[in-house]
């Protein structure tokens, strides 16, 4: 608890979602991109997605569709995971303090891993729904006009189950974040480090806080290293949260085989390229906005 009220899994959760806030306000639109080639099994470019969803329904403000549940999703997402993140990773540095051992990669990995299996578990029902409204046009037959009656048409067609459709791959996605964050931890101990021998080096005192720019760099290599990684199950995900993935999909392994037999290996990065355009400014713009708005409250400590 800090002098001002605030505690850690206070500061850890707001922080989180004021940066879920500001990343999807910021990149919707490229999210609904990398959403309908991730659907698609024809042979579609980023471009051509862009000129038809703007020429046949409805202009730039198109591109803003499932907003709604995208900010819920995203803000309530990044919220719990840094709760829980910070909350596992905690319970561990107890453990291995008490031996006087220090945190390890592995444990930021399970910390990390931990805390994104709980988050998608009780986030996946807002990720349908987002998926479904993002993967088809406002005009479209059976389009869900908002977030609460595509949750109505969900619960009378297909029951509690139809909101955790996807949710097999999104925890064997569990493995993007805690790579990433496995990585972002080491990195950022790494930057400390070399700035408190830097300080030693020149024999006075140097600012050993990281700097916007260090995060800006260590955001964007642990990024990479984890998305290269990871990236097929995306578009399994995205596969089985369509509105016809009952019809044509029995399940994650049918969609494995469908796209594998149909696409080949290509099949599994449809996206990619608007994915990696979208995923560095997200990334940026979540971190920048975590780390300086986690800093701005302990200051206030």
């Amino acid at each position: 608890m800090t002098s001002h009220g605030f505690s850690s899994s206070f500061v850890e959760t707001l922080a989180g979602f004021t940066a879920g806030v500001a990343s999807t306000l910021t990149l919707h639109p490229l999210d609904m991109v990398k959403t309908r080639l991730q659907g698609e099994s024809r042979s579609l470019h980023s471009i051509r997605i862009v000129r038809e969803v703007f020429h046949r329904e409805g202009g730039f403000a198109a591109f803003y569709r499932g907003l709604t549940p995208n900010v819920i999703g995203n803000s309530t997402s990044w919220g719990l995971y840094f709760l829980c993140y910070s909350s596992l990773k905690e319970t561990v540095r107890e453990y291995r303090e008490q031996r006087g051992q220090i945190l390890l990669s592995s444990d930021y990995f399970l910390s990390s891993g931990g805390a994104g299996a709980l988050t998608s578990v009780l986030t996946n029902p807002v990720w349908v729904i987002k998926t479904r409204m993002l993967s088809t046009g406002s005009q479209a037959p059976g389009a869900y006009s908002s977030f609460v009656s595509g949750a109505r048409q969900i619960y009378r067609a297909e029951g509690i189950p139809g909101f955790y459709r996807g949710l097999v791959p999104a925890l064997f996605g569990v493995s993007h974040g805690a790579l990433q964050f496995m990585a972002y931890e080491q990195l950022k101990l790494l930057r400390s480090r070399s700035k408190e021998a830097e300080s030693l080096g020149q024999g006075r005192t140097v600012d050993r806080r990281l700097s916007n720019v260090d995060f800006f760099a260590i955001s964007s290599l642990s990024k990479v290293f984890a998305g290269s990684v990871t990236y097929p199950y995306q578009v399994i995900r995205s596969r089985l949260q369509t509105y016809e993935a009952r019809v044509v999909y029995r399940g994650a392994c049918d969609v494995l085989s469908q796209v594998w037999t149909r696409e080949g290996l290509a099949g599994f990065y449809k996206g990619l390229g608007p994915n990696l355009f979208r995923v560095l400014p997200s990334t940026w713009v979540t971190f920048l906005v975590y780390e300086n708005t986690k800093g701005y409250i302990s200051s206030l400590i």
